[in-house]
C-alpha cells in the first residue's frame, strides 16, 4: 500500500478534510490548534487561517470562502478573510466537532463536551439564511458524516457507539436511524469518514491505526493499515477524486510517531464523489 505525506505538520488534532474542488485544494483543520490548514497538491502551495478559538470542521461556500464549525457555533469567512457569525450560541464546556455540507447545500454541524460528557452534544442541520434544526439529541462525540451516491441515506458515527448508523431524513428531520457497521473493541474508535463512488464507507479508525472500508451492505472488506495510532477522518481529493487524504492526532499521546499531526495520503486508492459546497 502506498501511502504518502502530502503536508508534515504536528497538527494537535488534525481533522475534517474537504476538497475544495473550485480551488483544487484539500481543506483541513487543527481543532486544538484552532487553524485552518489548506493545500493545493498540484504546486504544493499553503495557507493557514488561525480561527481565534477551536474549530471542528471547514467547508467551502459556493461564492468562495469557508464556512467553519466552531467552539461557539458556526461562522462564515468571505473571500477577503471578513468572518461573520451565522449561528452564534456558545455553551461553556461544548465545542463545535465534525460537520459536512449535504446535497441540499445545508451544512450538518455536530457537537461534544471538552469532557465527552455522554449525551452531551447534537447533530444540526443550518441553512444558509441560519435556521437552525435539531436531528439528533443526547449524542456524545458526533463526528463523521457522510451520503449515499444516490443522497438517500447519510452516514453518521458517535464514536463511542463504536457503529456506523444511517439515517433517513425527510422534510430535514431525521426520520430512522439504523445501525450500519459495528467496530470490535480491538480496532479502535470510529471518527471521520468518506463515502466513495461504489457506495463504500470508508472510516478512520482513532486508537486503531488504520482505515476500515464498509460495502454499502455494511461489510468490512478492506483494511488499511497506517503508519500512526490516531487517523482521525479521510476524504478524496486530486484529480479525478482518486486520492484518499487522511488526517491525523498527536493529542493524548506521550510517544506519538513521527507522522502523528501530518496529513497523509492513499494516492489512486478508489474514486470519490463530489463535494457540495454550502450553499451560504
Amino acid at each position: 500500500m502506498n501511502i504518502e505525506v502530502a503536508v508534515r505538520a504536528d497538527a494537535a488534532l488534525g481533522e475534517g478534510p474537504t476538497w475544495d474542488a473550485a480551488a483544487a485544494r484539500l481543506i483541513w483543520v487543527d481543532v486544538l490548534g484552532s487553524r485552518v490548514h489548506a493545500y493545493a497538491p498540484a504546486d504544493g502551495a499553503r495557507t493557514v487561517t488561525d480561527t481565534g478559538q477551536h474549530v471542528g470542521a471547514a467547508k467551502p461556500r459556493t461564492g468562495g470562502g469557508l464556512v467553519v464549525n466552531l467552539r461557539d457555533g458556526v461562522g462564515r469567512y468571505d473571500t477577503d478573510g471578513t468572518f461573520s457569525w451565522l449561528h452564534h450560541e456558545p455553551v461553556p464546556g461544548r465545542r463545535g466537532n465534525d460537520a459536512a455540507v449535504a446535497p441540499d447545500g445545508s451544512l450538518w454541524a455536530g457537537t461534544m463536551r471538552y469532557d465527552e460528557r455522554a449525551g452531551g452534544g447534537d447533530l444540526v442541520r443550518i441553512t444558509p439564511d441560519g435556521r437552525v434544526t435539531p436531528l439528533l439529541t443526547g449524542v456524545t462525540v458526533s463526528n463523521g458524516i457522510g451520503w449515499s451516491p444516490d443522497n438517500r441515506l447519510a452516514y453518521y458515527i458517535d464514536s463511542p457507539t463504536r457503529r456506523v448508523d444511517t439515517l433517513r431524513v425527510e422534510d430535514g428531520r431525521v426520520v430512522e436511524r439504523r445501525p450500519f457497521a459495528a467496530v470490535a473493541a480491538d480496532a479502535g474508535f470510529p471518527d471521520g469518514l468518506a463515502v466513495d463512488a461504489e457506495g463504500c464507507v470508508w472510516v478512520a479508525l482513532w486508537d486503531g491505526g488504520r482505515l476500515h472500508r464498509y460495502t454499502p451492505a455494511g461489510t468490512l472488506d478492506r483494511i488499511v493499515p497506517l503508519p500512526v495510532r490516531r487517523p482521525t477522518a479521510c476524504a478524496f481529493g486530486g484529480p479525478g477524486l482518486r486520492d484518499l487524504y487522511v488526517t491525523t492526532a498527536r493529542t493524548g499521546l506521550t510517544d506519538p510517531e513521527p507522522l502523528a499531526g501530518s496529513l497523509l495520503v492513499l494516492p489512486e486508492i478508489g474514486q470519490g464523489l463530489p463535494a457540495t459546497a454550502f450553499a451560504g
